[in-house]
């Protein structure tokens, strides 16, 4: 189907909004049209968000508008973006809010995909330092620490003692660990204690003290762990 001549851009859109095709239609004609207020305008109107194809369009506020509109993940949306928009700090500011809400999520999670987006683009540590902050927690999905340490390491000139308590605030309790789970998880910071960031590893020493003065431990769990936190502690200096 082809748009009528007599019709603007935006009053074609209208006339096949009550289409049960209209998604489909709409892609035929809007999702490669040669002018580009064409794509734009389908970028906000299409129903089901944006499509794919067009946060990579080359013309930027297609690309920005489609962004915004996107349901794509996190991960796919910024990998798609056209990069002349990442690159402009002018042109970022106008993604910012949805970025705010994707960073919002990703610091919400277990740090996996929040570290692969910021290896890809480093730009946009200071929201994902914001987040981390700022972000209230919604899902019991932790970090770990070997990930928190990465984290850490990407965000080495916005460390302040409200990121670090913004980050710990993401790492799962002790409170539920029993013994058995406790000698394991220590374990695994023991092997990984030349990879993790000294912050983490205060941090899990001083709650594992705590959790060991608050369990009814047998003598010698208790040396068991306190030899483990004290390798965790030396590997710090």
């Amino acid at each position: 189907m082809e748009m009528p001549s007599t019709l603007t851009y935006r009053e074609h859109i209208e006339t096949l909004k009550d289409d049960l095709d209209f998604e489909e239609q709409g892609d035929a004609i809007y999702l490669h049209h040669e002018e580009d207020e064409a794509r734009l305008l389908w970028a906000f109107h299409r129903p089901s968000g944006s499509h794919p194809i067009q946060v990579s369009d080359p013309n930027t506020d297609v690309a920005i508008m489609a962004f915004n509109h996107s349901r794509l993940g996190a991960l796919e949306r910024f990998t798609r973006l056209n990069p002349e928009v990442i690159g402009d700090p002018d042109l970022r500011r106008h993604i910012r809010n949805r970025s705010r809400m994707l960073f919002r999520a990703l610091v919400d999670n277990d740090f996996s995909e929040l570290l692969e987006v910021l290896n890809l683009f480093p730009v946009f540590i200071d929201q994902a330092c914001d987040q981390m902050i700022n972000g209230r927690i919604w899902n019991e999905n932790y970090a770990n620490a070997l990930r928190a340490s990465h984290f850490l390491a990407l965000a080495e000139e916005h460390i302040t003692d409200r990121l670090i308590e913004g980050i710990i605030r993401r790492l799962r309790p002790l409170n539920s660990y029993n013994f058995d789970e406790a000698k394991e998880l220590l374990s695994e910071l023991s092997n990984q204690a030349q990879k993790l960031h000294s912050e983490i590893k205060m941090h899990y020493c001083a709650e594992f003290e705590k959790w060991i003065a608050r369990e009814k431990l047998h003598p010698l769990q208790t040396i068991v762990l306190q030899k483990q936190i004290t390798f965790l502690k030396e590997s710090h200096v």
